[in-house]
């Protein structure tokens, strides 16, 4: 089935490539129907979805409780993709016609969030009177927020109101000792407190507040950033006991420290994860819960699909200027959600034959295989390798293939006036794809070829528009035949 043409959006701003913010197909084929109808359309909750639809953050919630060190929360920072981050604070009235001039010009638009730049429930003026506003006036939006959970408890009655049915909890311990080595201070009852008090505190509220929206039939989200050193040997306890309070889906996130960006752990020198290290934990985890593996870590005010950001065309100035008939866009963002679950259902049905079909047919004995995909999404391979922004990565193995993660990258190539001239940049992508072992585009140049097989890595731009499963497991098949996969290359994981 062909979708329409859903927007005009400039190629270049074109972002999430497949698979992430969300459970994989697997996982939501074992959620009970009641769940999975809540999240089929949800990107940042079905890993399926985020290919196809979209969401955008309203900054409106300034003012944040707790200090954590991992967290700078900043303005104007456009070229800054990072949780806290926003170019514009925005009012109700302003995040409420930003909403709708959003929906009506993105018609995959599904989601409305607020998410910062502080903590939505340490506004919540601020953010009751945008959801009050948004659930009488865009009643087809999804309404989500996220919180550190400190407010939580006093919140859930108000939040049951409208139309919210999905809440993110970030919850990096529950170990007193160390939530001390995250957090500094909270501020709790006016007053400021520090230490293992503190986080004793912001742990029994965000276990209270998880088990109340169970109850209130409220589906809830744990957040964890994997802080190396300090919480990575204490994220599976951390998912064993969200999971046994309701929670059903769990995004354990890499930290983000770079020292430019003025955090504790930045300006400390305290290292994020590395590729594999995420990889393992989240693996250990998704034993017992379902595990989010294609989050973006998105700006407070970040619009679009996932991996994308088209806020620069909905500043404050331009969405005044908009004439929106929202009958009429909700209208025909009907129409189009409808076709596009549609396509989601016929892919999925035909994914998991093709995947029985495999498994009959294939008895490999061969190792598994990281592989990266440039895509903007649908589930296609259709990016240049030299045009890409990030790059999806996906495991074959004789089971099949599964989507792994998602690595950035800088777009090695401007234009046809400026492709080569950022040898610097072609060096550092090539380098985000270590522990890969091949990388399928929809076009790649002389140069970017050679240094990837000087890499080791396989260049391929032979599936040109195909969906990514089927490519992914044609390129491990080829790899088997030529005798490519007999040797297990630890030195090469070991890099990654």
């Amino acid at each position: 089935m062909q979708l329409p043409v859903l927007n005009e959006a400039p190629a270049a701003k074109s972002g999430c490539s497949t698979s992430s913010c969300g459970s994989t197909e697997n996982q939501m084929d074992a959620l009970p129907d009641s769940i999975r109808e809540k999240v089929q359309n949800h990107p940042c909750y079905s890993e399926d979805a985020h290919h196809y639809f979209a969401r955008m953050h309203v900054a409106v919630a300034p003012a944040c409780n707790i200090q954590c060190h991992y967290c700078n929360r900043k303005y104007d920072c456009s070229n800054e993709s990072r949780p806290g981050v926003v170019s514009e604070l925005l009012t109700p009235d302003q995040a409420v016609k930003k909403t709708m001039a959003v929906a009506a010009t993105i018609p995959q638009m599904t989601v409305l969030g607020i998410a910062g730049p502080g903590d939505p429930l340490a506004n919540p003026e601020r953010t009751f009177e945008t959801f009050r506003r948004l659930s009488e006036e865009a009643p087809d939006i999804k309404l989500c927020v996220s919180t550190n959970g400190l407010a939580l408890p006093d919140a859930v009655e108000e939040l049951s109101k409208h139309n919210i049915d999905h809440v993110t909890i970030t919850i990096n311990c529950v170990d007193p000792e160390i939530g001390a080595k995250i957090y500094p201070w909270i501020f709790w009852n006016n007053k400021r407190i520090k230490g293992k008090k503190a986080a004793k505190i912001l742990i029994d509220q965000q276990q209270k507040g998880l088990e109340m929206l169970i109850a209130k039939g409220i589906l809830v989200k744990v957040n964890s950033v994997m802080i190396p050193g300090i919480n990575d040997q204490h994220l599976a306890e951390v998912s064993r006991v969200v999971k046994s309070k309701g929670a059903f889906l769990h995004n354990v996130m890499p930290l983000i420290a770079e020292a430019e960006h003025g955090t504790f752990f930045g300006v400390m020198g305290q290292r994020g994860p590395t590729p594999d290290e995420l990889q393992d934990l989240q693996d250990a985890c998704s034993g017992d819960m379902n595990m989010m593996r294609h989050c973006r870590q998105c700006r407070a005010d970040a619009v679009g699909l996932l991996g994308e950001d088209r806020g620069d065309e909905f500043t404050i100035d331009k969405i005044e200027e908009m004439d929106i008939d929202y009958q009429a866009a909700m209208e025909k963002r009907k129409v189009i959600h409808t076709a596009i679950q549609a396509e989601m259902d016929s892919k999925r049905l035909e994914k998991a034959q093709k995947a029985e079909q495999f498994k009959a047919e294939a008895k490999l004995a061969t190792r598994p295989v990281l592989m990266a995909v440039a895509t903007l999404g649908q589930g296609l391979i259709n990016v240049h390798f030299g045009h890409a922004k990030e790059f999806l990565i996906y495991e074959a193995s004789p089971d099949g293939v599964r989507f792994i993660s998602h690595r950035k990258a800088d777009q090695y190539c401007g234009g046809d006036s400026t492709c080569g001239d950022g040898e610097s940049v072609l060096q550092q992508t090539v380098r985000a794809l270590a522990g890969c072992e091949a990388v399928l585009c929809s076009k790649i140049g002389y140069e970017p070829w050679d240094l990837l097989e000087a890499a080791g890595i396989i260049p391929n731009g032979e599936h040109a528009m195909e969906p990514i499963e089927e490519a992914v497991m044609a390129v491990y098949k080829e790899m088997a035949s030529a005798g490519k996969l007999d040797a297990k290359p630890e030195a090469m994981r070991a890099s990654a």
